[in-house]
Parts: C-alpha cells; structure tokens; sequence
C-alpha cells in the first residue's frame, strides 16, 4: 500500500499498487473526481508544466530487465522497466497500443515497433525474446536486421535500433 495526496484536492488516499492494472494511464480521485495520472516507475518521462500532476509507482510485475531509449536530437532519453508477459514498444501516440510508449518525433518508428516476450525461467532468471511486431521500417538487433517472424533472446547491453532511434538492452 502507498499514500498519496491527490494533486487537487489534497485528500489522502490509500493504494494498493499491486492492484494497479499495467494498462492504466490514470484514475479519478474518489472526492472531486479529476483525473490523477499514473506511471509505472521506469516509465516516467519528463513532465512539462503543462501536464498534470503523476503518482509513480513501482507495478508488481516489474522485476526484470529495462530498455533504455538513447537520447537524439527527436528522442528525449527514456528508461522503462520490463516485466513478465508480452510487451509491445513503439511511438507513443493516442492509435497506439504499445504498453511501452516512447515519447518520440521520430516517424520512422512505428506505433506497435517490436514485439519483447519475458518468460520468467524460475529461480529469479527471466529470458527475454525480442521480435519485429511487423514494423515498416525493420528492426535492426546489433546491427543485424530481424527477418519476419525470427524471434531473438536478448542479452545484457543488446542494441535495438527502431526507426532512428537506438535502445539499450540491460538485464
């Protein structure tokens, strides 16, 4: 259980961040029901002043691995946690249905770019299988294009390049 203050109101709230569902972008305060914003630790971008307030918390399943975004002059530098389960990344936008959205102007990478798998292996070890979600522009795995359908594992300090932009790999 964490507390939190809603930005508005200042009322206190309790909550369960193991019940938080991985897909929300926000909730609404139970007392005067404006919208109290969400991000999973890891996926917390930079907040301009226009936005509106962000409760960060860590989600139960995020224990393995992080894919970082490498800044470049249209990709501000990103870290985003990954957890067990299949995880689509990609450009965020309204369309998309990534549940990794990276903030980006870069049109040359897709909405729903790659495709990562995290199957947990037991004992604490996780595997993670990298894949081209049928993205225009391919998907370029250290240095080496992934052909439709092949399915790489990926390991620490891998290098994925989608679009323009490059993404670190860390387990």
């Amino acid at each position: 259980m964490i507390s939190i203050k809603c930005p508005y109101c200042k009322v206190g709230l309790k909550i369960d961040e193991t019940k938080i569902p991985s897909t929300i972008d926000s909730f609404k305060c139970p007392k005067c029901t404006k919208p109290i914003a969400v991000s999973l630790l890891g996926q917390l971008r930079s907040l301009n002043k226009t936005e509106t307030p962000t409760v960060v918390v860590k989600h139960r399943n995020a224990t393995s691995g992080t894919i970082t975004v490498l800044p470049n002059s249209d990709t501000p530098a990103q870290t985003f946690l990954l957890h067990e389960g299949t995880l689509i990344a990609g450009r965020k936008s309204e369309a998309s249905k990534a549940t990794i959205g990276i903030v980006t102007m870069d049109k040359c990478m897709s909405r729903e770019h790659i495709k990562i798998e995290v199957k947990h292996e037991g004992g604490g070890v996780y595997k993670h299988f990298l894949s081209d979600n049928n993205s225009k522009n391919k998907t370029l795995y250290n240095n080496t294009c992934l052909e439709n359908g092949e399915v790489v594992v990926l390991k620490d300090n891998d290098e994925i390049v989608i679009g323009k932009t490059i993404l670190r790999f860390n387990e």
